[in-house]
């Protein structure tokens, strides 16, 4: 059970297919805090049939343009006419990488502290064997928009989707987008793609973008945290008062907090 989850930000995850993580006992819990940790967080019962507070934003059918309404077949004809999309190494998204990820994060409608150039880099250097880039680029061959994902046996995970803004309005999303969806989909046929658990900050847009725009859709599942003794009696006294506190972080662990089912 210990190599299944990983420490992330004080948090126990799981590190495989959500579809693939079981609910844990109270026990099994307790043995991962024990070796670190503030909580864990457990999500199961994927793709379950109520509908719950909490999901994960996936994609598993790709029916090309032909399954997008009209307005955003026109928007994506325009991206791929506007930019070249494909498979990048690290060593280019290393060259020009940090440059797209700052003018992104820095149009957040939520501050959204920027990583440094080391911690950007070393991210790319010690990525695991599952991970592949996706760039998109101007005619001028720069890039504008690019993807960090982790391609695993039967579906991927879209980890980072960063683009200039002021490259969106030309539909550089709408291209890079589509074109991973069909590859991962169509080409390599697997069962699904994955935008990640529900936002609990909603610092960005792109989910809801994703199931309005690409018929991604809402995979539920049941949600479960389990904390250390005291950050459990915390989480008791200030939950009532979650509308009061100013603190964003907090705000978000009280957040998820009242997701669990």
């Amino acid at each position: 059970m210990y190599p299944k989850y990983q420490i992330y930000k004080h948090a126990w995850v799981y590190k495989y297919a959500p579809h693939t993580e079981e609910a844990l006992t109270p026990s099994d819990a307790q043995e991962l805090l024990r070796k670190g940790g503030w909580f864990v967080r457990n999500t199961y019962g994927f793709d379950c049939a109520e509908q719950t507070s909490f999901w994960y934003v996936i994609k598993d059918t790709f029916g090309e343009l032909n399954e997008l309404s009209t307005n955003t077949r026109n928007q994506v004809r325009h991206g791929l006419n506007n930019y070249s999309i494909r498979r990048i190494s690290a060593e280019e998204l290393l060259a020009q990488g940090y440059a797209v990820y700052c003018a992104a994060t820095h149009a957040y409608k939520i501050a959204t502290q920027t990583p440094t150039i080391e911690e950007f880099e070393n991210r790319i250097r010690h990525a695991s064997a599952d991970t592949e880039y996706w760039g998109a680029f101007n005619p001028d061959n720069e890039l504008t928009a690019f993807a960090i994902n982790e391609a695993r046996e039967d579906y991927c995970s879209y980890k980072t989707l960063k683009a200039n803004p002021a490259d969106l309005k030309k539909y550089v999303y709408y291209a890079l987008i589509y074109e991973m969806n069909r590859h991962y989909l169509q080409e390599r046929k697997l069962k699904y793609v994955l935008d990640g658990a529900r936002s609990i900050t909603e610092h960005s847009n792109i989910q809801p973008f994703l199931e309005n725009k690409f018929h991604f859709r809402k995979a539920y599942c049941h949600l479960r945290i389990h904390y250390t003794w005291w950050l459990k009696w915390i989480i008791t006294c200030l939950y009532p008062l979650r509308r009061f506190i100013p603190n964003r972080q907090i705000q978000s662990l009280l957040a998820m907090h009242g997701m669990q089912s």
